[in-house]
């Protein structure tokens, strides 16, 4: 399986993302934006783009798909709740369905609602997972959850799917948000050396080059990975008295949500 991260440099910080078949060429285009970035790239590494995915239904993830199919004739893949919200969907799907590229690569489909309620997200099945998650989760953070999605959905997704994968599992995600993420987490745990040295680091990174991170990494500086911290339950008390001494990791995720949402 080979992987092309394509930054788009929109104001909205999107990632596409190219899957293509080492032996075949094919190739699966994930949330296509700057579909011509997409077509340019595909072209220059010998590639057909045969497939797309669409994460979720949200404008920034599907204004590309007539581009990318007028040029190339590819199918329109996303979740089997999206046919009325994504036009043109050629396969609608649900968990654990195949995603098949080419003769080598295959991509298991998650379900995974909260930022919105026909989320999608793809897992390899390669010796090194590597997620592509959306916006369901970012380098250091989770996706909002008010534009047709809901919280504690999201915390469910991340209690029963995010916090199960391999910690070798590499992170694609659908925005670069990582910087003011790891900002968010020194303002909830300003004692974290890790995400304190990861921002210094890669502060000034070039996005085109961006940190792939694994799922271990993100548990050490991501928030949301860390509920039962004392040190960020106490700081979220100070803001939220009403959780009480020993919130649940619902309270508390659904509660960093929301002062992520302001911050």
């Amino acid at each position: 399986m080979i992987v092309e991260q394509i930054w788009t440099g929109n104001s909205l910080r999107n990632f596409n993302y190219l899957i293509a078949c080492p032996e075949t060429g094919d190739a699966l285009a994930i949330d296509p934006l700057d579909y011509k970035k997409c077509l340019n790239l595909a072209s220059e590494r010998g590639w057909q783009i045969t497939q797309i995915l669409n994460t979720h239904e949200h404008a920034d993830h599907i204004g590309g798909n007539k581009g990318v199919v007028n040029a190339t004739g590819a199918k329109v893949i996303a979740h089997k709740l999206a046919y009325h919200k994504i036009p043109n969907i050629d396969r609608g799907v649900e968990a654990g369905e195949i995603i098949k590229v080419g003769k080598l690569v295959e991509l298991e489909c998650l379900d995974t609602p909260g930022h919105t309620m026909s989320h999608i997200c793809l897992l390899s099945l390669t010796d090194q997972p590597s997620l592509f998650s959306g916006d369901t989760l970012f380098n250091a953070g989770v996706g909002n959850c008010h534009n047709g999605g809901h919280p504690s959905q999201l915390f469910d997704t991340f209690e029963k799917q995010m916090e199960t994968l391999g910690g070798n599992t590499r992170i694609y995600p659908g925005h670069d948000y990582m910087i003011n993420n790891l900002e968010f987490t020194l303002d909830r745990e300003p004692d974290n050396v890790i995400a304190a040295n990861m921002l210094e680091k890669y502060k000034n990174q070039d996005p085109d080059d961006a940190l792939i991170t694994t799922l271990e990494q993100e548990k050490e500086v991501n928030v949301f990975f860390r509920l039962n911290k004392a040190s960020i339950i106490a700081k979220l008390a100070e803001k939220f008295p009403d959780i009480g001494e020993k919130p649940d990791k619902r309270k508390v995720f659904i509660k960093l949500r929301e002062l992520r949402n302001s911050w």
